[in-house]
């Protein structure tokens, strides 16, 4: 039985707004690291979210959306997660190079994947993900250079990062990119707060301004928007099996903008996520339904 261009173009889709969201996303954490030596990572945190609120709040008009009681909720958390996968992901970024740092982060989609997978060959592209993982995290001697508190960040906002993927679907299925606003806007409620007591008038810094913005628009605005937009297009398990390809795009981005280059076990990490996420695609289950039908 052959597949329909309509139903590959479907399934292909939602993974390309993936690839495009994850090589913005990471491509704004490397501009955003050069804004820590004026405001922080706390201050950088607030002003991306700040700035990206008020973009999509003017393109997406979450005031449209309409919210019950159990839906405001779901929101909220989604919101909450949001918050603190961005900030917490700064701060592992004082002391862990990027590509690390996203490989730490992953063990929350990861988490994701593994919960809910059901066949047998899932996880073969799990356990070549978790090779991967295992091949960007440095061992024996080379973890000395890690710093743990940086790296205790970093897989705090991979239980974030899960906690994202999970009520991203729930409120998604709601109110579709509208619900991607809303958790920026209460994403930056929650973390304004610690940026301004850290930054205080430095953020007010005109030269940060349009360097904020750029990194709102880069890490926040458009990743969250097409990633909202795949969420509700693409089953948790294959979503959190997908996003896998992460580490690579932060490894790439570290090397080419913050100059962090790679040795050769790092290389074959990416080839083994890369596998692993293609290996997930090609295999996706033809019956897996969105949780909203396709435009």
């Amino acid at each position: 039985m052959t597949t329909s261009p309509r139903s590959l173009a479907s399934t292909l889709f939602p993974v390309g707004l993936l690839l495009i969201a994850m090589a913005s996303i990471q491509s704004g954490a490397s501009l955003a690291k050069s804004m820590f030596p004026i405001v922080g990572a706390q201050g950088t945190t607030a002003l991306r979210l700040i700035f990206a609120s008020v973009i999509m709040l003017l393109l997406l008009r979450p005031w449209r959306a309409k919210l019950t009681a159990k839906s405001l909720r779901t929101v909220i958390v989604y919101g909450m997660a949001l918050g603190g996968m961005n900030f917490l992901f700064y701060m592992s970024l004082r002391s862990v190079p990027l590509g690390i740092a996203v490989a730490l982060e992953f063990t929350g989609p990861l988490a994701v994947a593994i919960y809910a997978s059901r066949r047998a060959v899932d996880f073969l592209w799990i356990v070549l993900a978790i090779i991967g993982l295992l091949l960007l995290i440095p061992m024996g001697e080379a973890s000395s250079g890690i710093d743990l508190l940086g790296a205790g960040y970093a897989l705090g906002a991979g239980v974030c990062w899960a906690l994202y993927i999970l009520y991203g679907q729930k409120a998604g299925n709601d109110n579709g990119v509208q619900t991607a606003a809303l958790g920026v806007m209460i994403a930056a409620l929650f973390v304004a707060p610690i940026g301004i007591v850290h930054a205080g008038s430095a953020l007010l810094t005109p030269a940060l301004i349009p360097v904020a913005i750029g990194v709102a628009i880069l890490s926040t605005a458009l990743p969250y928007t097409l990633e909202m937009v795949a969420l509700t297009r693409l089953p948790a398990r294959t979503f959190g099996t997908l996003m896998s390809i992460e580490p690579a795009f932060g490894a790439v981005s570290g090397l080419l903008f913050l100059h962090e280059h790679l040795s050769i076990a790092q290389w074959l990490a990416i080839t083994c996520i890369i596998l692993a996420s293609v290996g997930a695609t090609v295999t996706m289950r033809s019956e897996s339904k969105p949780l909203v039908p396709a435009d």
